[in-house]
């Protein structure tokens, strides 16, 4: 079923608050507590996970409306809520540059709601379907093999950014995919559809590789491959295979809002402020 587009935006934007208030509970959460078990019982930390589930959610819905270049920046714009929230709540240092990205990132965004225009709903054939749900498969076993053979110096940033590609292929099934009428009351024909099944092995990989990227990468070089991959490479995607339009005349604008709001992400990824926000090794991480 299909929201309203400002409603999905809403969504949309609902999710990238939850991903960046989640990161800074689950950073206090681990601070609190020495060692992973008792992290795992904090409530702060907790209350973070189960935000994080919850702009997930969120996530999924906007994308059923709304192209995945649209959704995907919104995201990506979760890592000025997040330097914006440290500041506050872990008193972490915020650069004048990291000011000037949080505003880049606010223009960026409200220029590619303009920009995104009506949308129709994604229709892919089926050749499209099979090959998106069959790409979950490849990803995964990457994905391993990154984690256990490639060198330590670049590790995190080979499985960061290989989380990034799992990422957005969750959210390509998430806009792709096509629900029975009642998903919940007909829980068999949800089961039958391919892209379901997809869209959860990506969203697994992506999260388990995200959580080893950080543990054997710096924190900013990985989240910023992560958004870099993680906006990008759907977006590109989604337009020539699932019919994501912009708005007559609004191409340029678009594409330079985009850029904008990974350039952002990139500086936001390096600020202390999102270092502050991030929960140390002996934490798990959660991505989505």
């Amino acid at each position: 079923m299909s929201l309203a587009p400002a409603v999905a935006l809403a969504f949309a934007a609902a999710g990238a608050v939850g991903y960046g208030i989640a990161s800074v509970l689950q950073a206090a959460g681990a601070r609190r507590d020495p060692g992973m078990l008792q992290t795992l019982r904090d409530p702060v930390y907790l209350g973070g996970v189960g935000l994080d589930l919850l702009a997930w959610l969120a996530s999924l819905a906007a994308l059923r409306t709304l192209p995945v270049y649209q959704v995907q920046a919104v995201l990506a714009g979760s890592l000025a809520v997040t330097v914006v929230v440290a500041r506050f709540a872990l008193a972490a240092r915020l650069r004048a540059v990291d000011v000037a990205a949080v505003a880049v990132t606010i223009a960026a965004l409200a220029l590619l709601a303009a920009a995104a225009g009506p949308q129709d709903a994604a229709e892919p054939g089926a050749a499209t379907r099979f090959w998106l749900a069959a790409a979950a498969v490849p990803v995964a076993v990457a994905g391993w093999a990154a984690a256990r053979w490639c060198p330590p110096d670049v590790n995190g940033g080979v499985t960061g950014t290989l989380a990034g590609l799992a990422f957005g292929g969750a959210a390509l099934c998430a806009r792709a995919v096509t629900l029975p009428a009642s998903p919940w009351q007909n829980p068999a024909a949800l089961a039958a559809e391919p892209l379901v099944w997809a869209l959860a092995g990506f969203g697994v990989t992506g999260t388990l590789l995200y959580a080893h990227a950080l543990e054997h990468g710096q924190v900013g070089p990985v989240t910023a491959l992560l958004w870099i991959v993680e906006v990008l490479v759907p977006s590109g995607v989604g337009v020539v295979l699932l019919g994501d339009s912009v708005r007559p005349g609004w191409g340029a604008v678009a594409v330079t809002a985009v850029a904008a709001t990974v350039a952002a992400a990139a500086v936001l990824a390096h600020a202390p402020a999102n270092a502050a926000a991030t929960a140390p090794a002996t934490a798990p991480s959660t991505a989505r």
